[in-house]
């Protein structure tokens, strides 16, 4: 039974057609009024031409100077500041993942960047995510960027079935006159962090003005920072086992919680089971290697519960292996051209290349637990004290813990290099019929370099040095020696060697590559015949489309034989032929309040070669009641293909961190008790560490369905006549997608696992590996699934006021969004069971931004202030099961300011300064602003720039 089964097509057809609603622009920009041109135009969210612009779906219009005057380094990291907008791909956190440094992707509502479909002037982009479908921001040019309107209703059946949650179009200038120049310069206050950006731009007709020809040249860039360039984020906090917690648990194993807060959070803490110095435990007691090698007593401070955490002691300090911001750059080339062939028939053609670096610094090799560095007696390096306690204890061998710092962070270099091609002609066939032909090719590259990627064999061969017949220091291994093995000492800070780090580090080089063919040719007519009521429009047309990717990892990393993620290669396509027509059909106008009434309906047919047929659709209504009031209302239904990666990406070597249920201090319930030992897992068990991870393989899926969504929209705009300059808008959306394609989280697999009532769930069970020796944990296999399901709900909302005062003219903007719901269900077909995202980090249940502009004469001046409501750091689900978990329950509401002045001289150079965080607003609670969760927020701090412009 999936989600939506309570709501059934029809039922929700007739209460849209009853509501007779309508969703509109968030920031209006181009609505009707009594003095509007009839000229015919075409909008975004519609392929038939209209008079005025007036779109039939939901749609957000930000004028492309909004975006380009900011401080920010590119596109992307303006729009996710937009309520609708998640931070999921950041340039601050899309290092998360093995390939994605550099990234910056769009995600609306946070439902997945896969879920949203980005274009460019209507058409289709290149992927720049190796198996996705998801366009990077930073291959868009911003010197040319008219608008960017984002459509978030029924947008699959005029666009294609990918734009579940929505579409992002970004419009570019057609006719380019001049030359613009464009330089900005920025730097934060605090930190080594700064930007740069330059925009060349050249445009100009020719043959005697029936062609246009531009060229232009983009270079940006900015300097990374580590999370110790900022005092606020330099100290390394822990959330620890609180000592006062007195939870307990009754006869049944269930905790019996007290109100105290389970875990605090504590300032210079962290894991003392590990140690740049290297560490062991012996006897239950731990040691730590000083520089000289000898070994003492490890200073633990004030210790925390049964997982390795201290305060005030020697601690593994990881707040100096995490980057708050990348060190990024990037070169964009465009070109186009187009020429009026006859006076009705328009030609075009477009080229681009773009060449983006990104870099991640990640943490360095590690060891401890199960993969502890054995060091046997005999070890050349040996110190006599550690000699002596290894000898006191009878030990031949000893197994340290190690996080190695003077190996090399592991550092992670990605370049991607992107071109695209777009060649086409549109116009007129005759009065009434319009046409729009076009063919584009697109190619993203990903080369990737991963350093002080540690061979695990060439490491274990040189730290097991010994001395030789000569006296001298070898590696124990002959066949090693002789193939140029470097003994090194583990002992101590800094104790690796040079000629050891050569020896044991290799540099890892993989590439992908992704191409994508579309070739598109549609008719439109705004006048097909006429009714009573008005013109009846139409469009129609059809659509071919090719995807490929191809990622082929390091041939030697891909063995497992290095530290990295053993890697594999993946390879796969798919084509699909579509066709799609829509129609706007008037049905009353000029009565008693009902100026106009419109239905509007459009259908998508596609074939696939890997799922076959997919149909979307939808429908709207638009009911103007007088020149100043507008309902409208959208419906729609669709589906969308898996990806290639989802399709075909192989298992790859992964890591998951999970709580193990069948630990005695996890057995919450009497099934589970059952359960576990059903499988085999002694009452007494319990983990050695924790916290430890989990080796894992997750990959795609080629028995994959589509996915099935359906959405709404109901809403109104109004622009008062008694308030020139005025509007608002208010929307309600909802989303639900059925059959979602999501992997099974590894926690999920272990508790589906031994939580039936039933007995152990084996279709889970198989997919968990243990040690039959120890019982702990070996592998958990998880792959994507049809199984999944998400909704969502919400309030779009918009104020705009444009006014003349002080001499001046303001424009006013308030936009915003109120989230109702959003609801992820792992399993759909326990409809009981989910997730309550709203009010969670990440999913504020109220966000808005404020902006206020001025111009006087020259002078140009800019408020903008972003709000983002508090948020729970635990879902009420989580809460119910424990009450009490943390001493940080929640981050507090958020506001950050950015200010701007700016100069016109009439030589056509224009002068800004302005100040994002003008406040210098903390990241809240002990963020850093690097996750999915919190890269809403500021992590740079108070930032200054300015910008030179020259235009002739």
């Amino acid at each position: 039974m999936s989600v939506s089964l309570s709501k059934v097509n029809s039922l929700r057809l007739s209460v849209v057609a009853a509501a007779v609603a309508a969703a509109s622009p968030q920031w209006v920009v181009a609505e009707e009024s009594p003095q509007a041109a009839t000229e015919r135009i075409q909008v975004t969210g519609s392929r038939i031409l209209r008079e005025g612009a007036i779109a039939p779906s939901p749609v957000t219009v930000i004028s492309g100077r909004d975006l380009v005057e900011t401080g920010a380094m590119n596109i992307g990291e303006v729009l996710k500041e937009l309520p609708s907008l998640a931070a999921t791909y950041s340039l601050a956190n899309a290092g998360r993942f093995i390939g994605t440094a550099g990234l910056s992707l769009l995600d609306l509502r946070g439902m997945g960047a896969s879920r949203t479909l980005v274009l460019v002037d209507g058409r289709r982009h290149v992927a720049s995510s190796a198996g996705s479908a998801a366009v990077d921001t930073n291959s868009i040019p911003t010197a040319w960027l008219d608008s960017v309107e984002i459509i978030t209703g029924g947008a699959s059946a005029v666009y294609g079935a990918d734009a579940v949650t929505g579409v992002v179009n970004f419009k570019l200038k057609k006719d380019i006159q001049g030359f613009d120049l464009v330089l900005s310069r920025g730097f934060a206050q605090d930190n080594p962090y700064d930007n740069h950006k330059a925009l060349l731009s050249f445009g100009t007709d020719f043959a005697a003005g029936r062609g246009n020809f531009a060229v232009a040249a983009e270079f940006s860039g900015q300097e990374g920072m580590n999370a110790t360039d900022r005092r606020q984020t330099r100290t390394s906090y822990m959330a620890v086992a609180n000592p006062a917690d007195r939870d307990v648990r009754d006869s049944n194993g269930v905790t019996i919680h007290d109100g105290i807060p389970d875990r605090i959070t504590v300032a210079n803490a962290g894991w003392y089971d590990s140690s740049t110095a290297g560490n062991f435990n012996l006897n239950g007691k731990w040691y730590i290697f000083n520089q000289d090698g000898s070994v003492r007593l490890q200073n633990l401070g004030t210790t925390y519960g049964n997982i390795e955490h201290c305060s005030n002691c020697e601690f593994l300090d990881l707040r100096q292996y995490q980057d708050l911001q990348p060190s990024f750059n990037r070169q964009n080339l465009n070109m186009k051209a187009n020429f009026d062939l006859t006076d009705s028939i328009n030609l075009f053609a477009e080229g681009k290349y773009v060449r983006s670096k990104g870099s991640n610094e990640g943490q360095p090799s590690f060891f401890e637990y199960s993969s502890a560095i054995r060091i046997m007696r005999d070890n050349a390096y040996l110190d006599d004290s550690m000699a002596a306690l290894m000898d006191a204890n009878n030990l031949d061998s000893i197994r340290i813990h190690r996080f190695q710092k003077d190996a090399g962070r592991r550092f992670e270099q990605n370049t991607r290099t992107t071109s695209r091609f777009v060649a086409g002609a549109q116009g007129e066939l005759s009065a009434d019929w319009g046409f729009e032909a076009y063919v584009t090719h697109g190619e993203t590259k990903l080369e990737q370099v991963n350093y002080n990627n540690l061979i695990r064999t060439n490491f274990a061969q040189s730290v097991d040095a010994v001395v030789d017949a000569n006296g001298r220091i070898v590696c124990r291994d002959a066949t090693a020696r002789a193939n140029g093995c470097a003994p090194t000492s583990l002992f101590g800070d800094n104790a690796i060697n040079e000629a050891a780090r050569n020896w044991f580090n290799t540099t890892s080089y993989s590439h992908s590559t992704i191409r994508q063919q579309v070739a598109n040719a549609s008719v439109n007519n705004s006048g097909l015949f006429e009714l009573p009521a008005g013109m009846v429009g139409f469009s129609a047309g059809a659509e071919y489309r090719k995807e490929q990717s191809e990622s082929v990892p390091d041939r030697f990393a891909a063995t497992g034989a290095t530290f990295l993620n053993s890697l594999q290669y993946m390879r796969g396509e798919f084509d699909v032929k579509e066709a799609f027509t829509e129609v706007s059909v008037p049905l009353l106008s000029d009565l008693p309040l009902i100026q106009d009434l419109v239905f509007d309906a459009a259908v998508r047919y596609a074939n696939y070669s890997t799922i076959g047929d997919a149909t979307s659709w939808k429908t709207g209504l638009d009911w103007s009641l007088n020149s100043e009031f507008r309902i409208r209302a959208t419906y729609s239904e669709a589906l969308r293909a898996p990806n290639i990666s989802e399709l075909f990406g192989p298992q790859n070597q992964t890591f998951f961190r999970v709580t193990d249920p069948c630990a005695t201090t996890e057995r919450q319930s009497q099934a589970r008790v059952n359960n576990c030992a059903a499988i085999g897992i002694a009452p007494d068990f319990q983990l050695n560490n924790p916290a430890a991870t989990v080796e894992g393989l997750s990959g795609g899926n080629p028995d994959l369905r589509a996915e099935k969504s359906d959405s709404y929209t109901v809403g109104f705009v109004y622009q008062p006549d008694f308030i020139r300059g005025f509007s608002m808008t208010v929307d309600y959306w909802s989303i639900e997608i059925d059959d979602a394609i999501a992997a099974i989280s590894a926690q999920n697999i272990l508790n589906r696992c031994v939580d039936s009532a039933s007995g152990p769930n084996m279709q889970f069970c198989n997919l968990v590996q243990r040690n039959p020796q120890t019982q702990t944990l070996r592998l958990i296999t998880s792959v994507v699934q049809n199984v999944a399901a998400q909704t969502a709900s919400g309030i779009d909302f918009e104020f705009g006021y444009d006014f003349d005062a002080l001499g001046g003219r303001f424009n006013t903007k308030l936009i915003g969004t109120w989230l109702e719901s959003r609801k992820t269900y792992s399993f759909q077909s326990f409809p009981n069971e989910y997730i309550e995202n709203a009010g969670v980090a990440g999913d504020a249940t109220w966000q808005a931004n404020l902006s206020v502009n001025y111009r006087y004469d020259a002078w140009t001046a800019g408020f903008k202030t972003r709000y983002i409501d508090a948020v729970s750091l635990f879902t009420n689900q989580s809460l119910a099961q424990n009450p009490d978990p943390s001493d940080i329950m929640s981050y507090g509401s958020y506001f950050v300011t950015d200010i701007r002045l700016g100069y016109d001289f009439a030589s056509g150079v224009k002068l800004a300064f302005g100040v994002d965080n003008l406040f210098n607003r903390d990241l809240p609670g002990v963020a850093l602003g690097t996750t999915a969760e919190t890269g809403l927020y500021n992590n740079i701090g108070r930032f200054f720039y300015t910008s030179f412009s020259y235009a002739f």
